[in-house]
């Protein structure tokens, strides 16, 4: 059984639902996954006053743990079109890992989430696929085998770099099921991935 982490910041809850579909589409490909965060830079007072979401179950990850996973999945909102900063600390910490090849060959993929169609989502995919392609691992994403991505029927978020969801303005527009659906088959598509490339190495 192939073990894959999920990996996400989320301020607001959008980007901990992505990764909960994410999380069960590699579970029905027979995944063993993990669901973890990195740590909230904000201190509790300025994450209250800006509505951030402190309920989050998954528990904080630390950076030598990726290691110990076959795929790596990483989720993040967007800020200017590119990662978070919590998200970029956290991944500026495995510098330890590069020096060893920790992660070199193992699968990795990204999902995000912006407050406009328009607001940076693939460059946000990149800057994560980016820093996995420094890591020599195997970037995965959301393939147009997702029928969803030329939905035009309704506004939606994805990409094929990565599963994406769009947010609104003030934040209140949760992630819809297209894009729930999106992730789910991005997850899905990784273990499927992953567990064929460790099946090809252990023959």
């Amino acid at each position: 059984m192939t073990k894959i982490l999920v990996l996400y910041y989320s301020t607001h809850g959008h980007i901990e639902a992505m990764a909960d579909a994410v999380a069960n589409g590699a579970r029905s490909a027979g995944a063993k996954v993990t669901i973890k965060r990195v740590p909230e830079s904000m201190s509790d007072d300025v994450a209250r006053q800006i509505g951030a979401k402190l309920d989050q179950p998954a528990e904080i990850a630390a950076p030598d743990e990726l290691a110990e996973y076959d795929a790596i999945i990483i989720g993040t909102p967007t800020r200017f079109g590119r990662m978070s900063g919590q998200m970029a600390n956290f991944l500026d910490q495995t510098g330890g890992l590069w020096a060893q090849g920790k992660l070199v060959g193992k699968v990795g993929g990204a999902f995000t989430s912006t407050a406009s169609q328009h607001g940076g989502a693939e460059t946000t995919l990149f800057s994560v696929l980016t820093g996995m392609m420094h890591h020599g691992m195997i970037t995965v994403g959301l393939p147009y085998a997702f029928p969803g991505l030329v939905s035009m029927d309704e506004v939606t978020g994805g990409a094929p770099y990565g599963a994406a969801t769009i947010t609104g303005p003030d934040g209140s527009r949760k992630p819809s099921k297209n894009e729930l659906d999106g992730a789910h088959f991005q997850g899905r598509h990784i273990a499927e991935v992953t567990a064929a490339l460790v099946r090809g190495k252990s023959s």
